[in-house]
């Protein structure tokens, strides 16, 4: 396991150097003026760029910004913002709690809802509740988050003179405004995941429920409940869980639109305004940061198929 883990670290590497490299010449072919928008003068004199490029390192060239970047990244130094003049990982930590949270609640509410739906409509394969239930996710599916989110937001006022409260609150200081804030965001987000978990979850199951061991479990008379929570849906989950980790890129994306949406202070809506602004450090900094989820979260999944199925081995 130890050697496995290692090697897989080290293949993070050359992941993280290309998708570094990425982002870097990314970045550097925004559109926009960048002496227009930190100077805010629409037209500004070329001494003022001229010196404004220079305070930024950006009059050097593009090779020599990129290791100058990536070796204070290497050292723990993403840069500093150019506008808040604060440290780029300072401006990541403080808004990384809100973006966690709000993924934790989304996809316990996508388990919560989507593993349950799929269990039961494999059991009642072909029946009304299953071509219902199916129907349901294909259309959870194809409505996107951003769009959800702002259903949820539009109806309810309009209807009930509904609004949910705008910011964030730290659960730590009341618990409830602070669920008040993110359940709604926490809804639109995980709606999709839990669809696709819903459909994986029944496929798997049907898979799973066909097997000998499950006919086995059966014939000794064993309770219903017992061959489906202890015997098939342990199984099951482990091909559920491969195909959440495909979707953890799609659902750092959802993260942008809604935070920016719901106003929350997360790592989307700091990445949305840096990238308005032309921020360059902290959209490299956020950016990589966002890499680096995809990667550990995938050798995380990885990690959990031993402990679904003691049959996998690492070596």
């Amino acid at each position: 396991m130890g050697r496995y883990v290692l090697r897989r670290l080290l293949l993070s590497i050359p992941v993280l150097f290309i998708a570094s490299i990425l982002i870097f010449g990314a970045v550097r072919v925004m559109p926009g003026d960048i002496c227009q928008i930190v100077l805010q003068i629409p037209v500004p004199a070329e001494e003022q760029c001229n010196n404004l490029r220079h305070e930024l390192k950006l009059d050097k060239p593009a090779v020599s910004q990129y290791f100058h970047w990536i070796g204070g990244v290497l050292t723990g130094d993403f840069g500093t913002s150019f506008f808040s003049k604060r440290p780029v990982g300072g401006e990541i930590q403080q808004h990384m709690s809100t973006t966690i949270e709000l993924a934790v609640l989304s996809i316990f509410f996508a388990f919560a809802s989507g593993v349950p739906i799929g269990v039961y409509s494999a059991l009642k394969q072909d029946k009304l509740a299953d071509v219902v239930l199916r129907g349901l996710s294909i259309g959870w599916l194809s409505m996107p988050s951003f769009w959800v989110g702002t259903m949820l937001i539009t109806f309810p006022a309009k209807w009930w003179g509904y609004s949910p409260p705008v910011g964030y609150t730290h659960f730590w200081n009341d618990p409830l405004k602070n669920l008040e804030q993110l359940y709604l965001p926490a809804i639109s987000l995980g709606l999709a995941l839990s669809a696709i978990l819903a459909r994986f979850t029944r496929s798997a199951m049907l898979e799973v429920l066909r097997q000998d061991y499950v006919r086995t479990a059966r014939a000794k008379g064993l309770r219903e409940r017992v061959v489906v929570s202890e015997h098939a849906l342990k199984n099951a989950m482990l091909q559920v869980i491969v195909h959440l980790g495909l979707q953890v890129a799609f659902f750092l994306g959802g993260t942008v639109v809604l935070e920016y949406l719901f106003a929350l202070p997360g790592l989307g809506t700091l990445l949305y305004n840096s990238v308005i602004t032309k921020d360059f450090p902290l959209v490299q900094g956020l950016v990589l940061v966002f890499a680096a989820i995809i990667v550990i979260t995938n050798l995380a999944i990885d990690l959990s198929y031993a402990w679904l199925d003691p049959r996998v081995k690492y070596t």
